[in-house]
């Protein structure tokens, strides 16, 4: 993620679950190579790479860590989405951001873009609530509304009223990268809350020697000396950190999520794997819209999906398909029998509840047939339980999207 940066080197002390542990920064001048020998290794060079980049190492880089090779995908897609070439400025990438972890409530992830949109030059005063912000950032909440508790209700006519003409319309460029980033930050929010990472947020935001949460340690190296001088912008990402109340930025706080509609019973339509798919569709779609976000979330599916899972490889596909079903999401060549042979009903509701209605689970409790198993294989639940929910979303809205385009 940042490997072309021209890092000093530097040693920080870095603080995890574990204890408390030295990673060394090699300089970039340094002919030789950093060789990474083990996953242990590879794990700390990764955690010291979002210390870099954030000024504080957080407790979902922490959790993720245990998977380095599903932690570099996610930094890398991430960064790519907040940071990287695209159409939208920075400031309004952390105020969508905002907005879909208000959604779900989720305090850590709002305090988090509230600094970083003061840090990349948002106006403090869109801080005070959705009301504030230009009436374009506005036009957004229905769309994130929908994509966050009942996707399956996302059409052709949301799309189509966001780039109507006019001097508030969306180009469809940014759209897309609009749309990528609310149903990444949805997912996050259930990661988020699995993991009971969001209790982050009651722990001091600042790292060794003072340096402020959004101060990158890399501006140091490049001379930026300017940014632990300046006293104002580090107190108004402060407060931004501990007086960000996602309330302020939700409407409608009473739509959340419904059961999925019965074929049956009500005129919404199983969504076909079928007939509108990832790997047929969506990802020849975005990568076209929005260059090169569609392999790296394409890599993001496929880590997850290999990760070494000591159970049975059935599991694993079980819950992800489970997660698929309950947003209205079916694959016609699966026996939906393996789900419920496959997964006890304490894990079930577990899934469920941290994937469809994360903040009012808080921090749920797993299944007491998993209490002994070993916390990375938790987080490995949590990672598949994000990227099924990330998947569903997008395929929701890139539908939508495409038939829009053929309209």
């Amino acid at each position: 993620l940042l490997s072309n940066l021209p890092l000093l080197s530097l040693s920080v002390r870095c603080l995890n679950r574990r204890g408390v542990g030295r990673i060394s920064i090699i300089p970039q001048s340094d002919t030789k190579q950093v060789m990474v020998n083990s996953e242990k290794d590879r794990a700390s060079l990764l955690c010291m790479k979002a210390l870099a980049n954030r000024g504080r190492l957080d407790s979902v880089s922490q959790q993720m860590a245990s998977h380095p090779q599903y932690l570099e995908s996610f930094l890398r897609t991430q960064h790519y989405i907040l940071y990287m070439d695209g159409p939208l400025p920075l400031h309004y990438r952390h105020y969508i951001a905002i907005m879909a972890a208000a959604r779900h409530h989720c305090r850590y992830l709002v305090s988090l873009h509230s600094a970083q949109f003061l840090r990349v030059g948002g106006d403090p005063l869109w801080l005070q609530g959705l009301e504030a912000a230009p009436s374009r950032l506005r036009h957004l909440d229905h769309i994130n509304k929908v994509l966050a508790h009942q996707p399956w209700l996302t059409a052709r006519s949301h799309i189509q009223a966001l780039l109507k003409t006019g001097e508030q319309c969306w180009s469809l460029a940014e759209l897309v990268q609009a749309v990528v980033l609310l149903a990444h930050c949805h997912s996050l929010c259930s990661f988020v809350f699995g993991s009971g990472s969001d209790s982050d947020t009651t722990s001091t935001p600042r790292v060794h020697h003072g340096t402020p949460p959004g101060y990158c340690l890399c501006d140091a190296a490049n001379g930026n000396t300017a940014g632990p001088t300046e006293k104002a912008p580090r107190r108004r990402e402060d407060e931004a950190m501990f007086s960000a109340d996602p309330s302020r930025f939700v409407t409608d706080p009473e739509f959340g999520y419904q059961e999925f509609a019965r074929r049956e019973e009500d005129h919404f339509q199983v969504f076909r794997v079928q007939d509108y798919s990832w790997e047929d569709h969506g990802f020849s779609l975005v990568n076209r819209l929005y260059s090169d976000i569609g392999h790296l979330l394409d890599e993001r599916f496929r880590t997850v999906a290999s990760l070494p899972f000591p159970h049975s490889p059935d599991l694993k596909r079980a819950i992800w398909n489970y997660i698929h079903c309950i947003y209205g999401i079916r694959y016609d060549d699966y026996d939906y029998g393996e789900v419920n042979r496959l997964l006890e009903r304490g894990l079930k509701l577990y899934i469920k509840a941290v994937a469809c209605y994360p903040d009012s689970s808080k921090t749920p409790l797993c299944p007491l047939s998993w209490a002994s198993v070993k916390a990375s294989e938790k987080v490995h639940v949590n990672l598949l339980v994000m990227e099924a929910r990330l998947q569903a979303e997008l395929l929701y809205a890139l539908r939508a999207i495409t038939q829009y385009m053929i309209a």
